[in-house]
């Protein structure tokens, strides 16, 4: 009888354990959903909420409004921690889902930019704003949730499960979008279609919050306020106090910022580095982006178990010193085997501009992010100048160059294969690239790289490495936060450095790599940003991140 009894308190507590990993995860499956339809879809819906004129500016202006909404998260992470620490964990991150749901779906009936002007560039940054504010409570929630219902040794295990639902987030966008875009001509899709896969996020939302009502307040929590042990100002706790807030500048360089930049390296840069330089159509870099997330996504749960066993600092930074060392080549790689015939002119016939107007490649990036993030309150302008008008043109047609100090020949020369024109003129331009091979780097017909000559397998491997780092970094990182951290002020205080890792560290990166690129022409260029974002969290992190596997989450 007793052990029939234990038995089934044991399957009770089981599946009670997995509600609570299934309702939380809920929040991240819509994250990394909204991640995704935003960023796959800008291309299409940026050109309609700006000013036309700059397809190129317009994109940009799009990638900045996507980081607006991570900008703003540290701020909803004290907004919504503050109150998850006051009142509990359960219903905050109730409220959030809500607020982040909703402002997802309005995106898909947003007016555009011809029905009412810069309204719409400003009703969608709202919207950012709103959806922002609600990630920023969301994580930390989630994630202290599920470690303060986790049996001892098994932290890292049950929280690693959290990471994995951004392959979930990743194939709904990926089934949505795709399947929108066989039910419609590319014409249809361009023009109202794409409002669909944001509509859809209701049903997400209604699923959402229907199980998180079933689920009652951590027992860590619980516990903590019946003892009247709770905290009455978790902000001034937290990081007024100097011992907290320096385990908060810890965590933020040693680990989050780290994470977060490999981690949008290995997913979202991928991606874009696929379809947008290296021209791969939205099918095929799909399929084998969605191959390389399915074989990696296990790894979740592994390093997540193994970091119970062995430490979540080692892994963590194991994950950011294999990225430094390794980005660009891997990166190159990619280039090789999804489209060659641009690797062989990059090689064989390399594109220089010679301009009056040459910076350093430091002070050209600087330039960058200024131009892209002054796009937000002045959406895009026609390019003014011939090194803007040469720029926008190589950039038009997915030709690198390298940008050299001015020639005698004049303000503006561009060079390739013996051949010169001196300032700028469209014709000019074409003619001098005739018979480079650029001319070779897509199809004329479908405007995209030959499918026939990419080596799918060997794609699919390289960003199955990158998939690796992405688990290795973002498996344990949950646990790793939630055992920093004192139970009274652990949501406030674990939510700000994860949401600045990732919000603004992470958030910003695809803005500000291909902005870089943008502007300096070199296609790898981009890739520095993260390489040293991830450096400088493996040198912090390995002298001052203490490990946190056998702390008691309880005191």
């Amino acid at each position: 009888m007793d052990t029939s009894a234990a038995t089934a308190a044991s399957a009770a507590l089981d599946r009670k354990h997995k509600l609570v990993i299934f309702a939380s995860s809920l929040g991240t499956v819509f994250e990394w959903y909204d991640f995704y339809i935003y960023g796959t879809l800008a291309v299409f819906f940026g050109k309609l909420f700006f000013p036309p004129g700059n397809d190129t500016a317009a994109y940009l202006s799009s990638l900045a409004l996507f980081g607006v909404g991570f900008s703003v998260r540290p701020f909803g992470a004290l907004f919504f921690g503050r109150i998850g620490d006051l009142v509990g964990r359960k219903y905050t991150f109730l409220v959030t889902i809500l607020v982040m749901g909703l402002s997802t779906a309005l995106v898909g009936v947003l007016p555009t930019y011809e029905k009412i002007g810069f309204f719409a560039p400003c009703l969608l940054v709202l919207l950012r704003l709103a959806q922002g504010l609600a990630l920023g409570g969301e994580y930390g929630g989630a994630a202290t949730y599920v470690a303060e219902h986790a049996p001892p040794g098994k932290r890292g295990a049950f929280t690693s499960w959290i990471q994995t639902t951004a392959t979930l987030g990743f194939f709904l966008s990926l089934a949505v979008i795709l399947g929108v875009r066989q039910l419609m001509t590319p014409e249809k899709f361009a023009d109202w279609g794409w409002r669909i896969p944001f509509l859809v996020s209701i049903m997400l939302l209604a699923v959402s919050v229907y199980i998180r009502l079933k689920l009652e307040e951590s027992p860590v929590f619980a516990s903590m306020k019946a003892e009247g042990k709770g905290s009455k100002a978790p902000l001034t706790e937290s990081f007024a106090h100097w011992p907290n807030a320096q385990l908060v500048l810890r965590a933020l360089f040693g680990a989050t910022a780290g994470q977060g930049v490999v981690w949008y390296a290995g997913q979202f840069y991928a991606l874009y580095f696929l379809t947008t330089t290296l021209k791969v159509d939205y099918v095929h870099a799909y399929v084998v982006v969605a191959v390389a997330l399915l074989i990696g996504t296990p790894f979740f749960v592994v390093f997540g178990k193994l970091s119970d066993r062995i430490g979540r600092k080692k892994i963590i930074l194991s994950g950011c010193l294999l990225a430094v060392l390794t980005y660009q080549p891997i990166f190159r790689g990619l280039a090789r085997e999804a489209n060659p015939a641009l690797t062989d002119a990059m090689q064989n016939a390399p594109v220089t501009l010679a301009t009056a107007d040459y910076r350093g490649t430091a002070e050209l990036a600087f330039d960058a992010l200024k131009d892209a993030f002054g796009k937000i309150v002045r959406p895009s302008r026609p390019a003014a100048t011939d090194i803007d008008k040469a720029r926008n043109y190589l950039n038009g047609k997915g030709i690198p160059f390298a940008l050299t100090p001015a020639r005698a020949e004049g303000p503006l020369v561009l060079a390739v294969a013996g051949k010169t024109v001196v300032g700028f003129d469209t014709k000019a331009y074409d003619a001098a690239l005739v018979g480079t091979g650029y001319d070779k780097i897509t199809d004329p017909k479908t405007k995209f790289a030959d499918p026939a000559a990419m080596n799918q397998p060997a794609m699919v491997a390289l960003l199955t490495v990158l998939m690796i780092y992405v688990t290795m970094v973002y498996g344990p990182i949950a646990a790793c936060l939630v055992e920093l951290f004192p139970t009274r002020i652990r949501y406030t205080s674990m939510s700000l450095p994860y949401h600045i890792g990732n919000g603004w560290f992470g958030g910003f990166l695809p803005l500000i790599a291909a902005s870089i690129v943008v502007f300096t022409g070199d296609i790898y260029a981009g890739l520095w940003y993260p390489i040293g974002i991830a450096a400088m969290t493996l040198v912090v992190g390995a002298w001052l991140l203490p490990e946190t596997k056998d702390n008691d989450i309880n005191a």
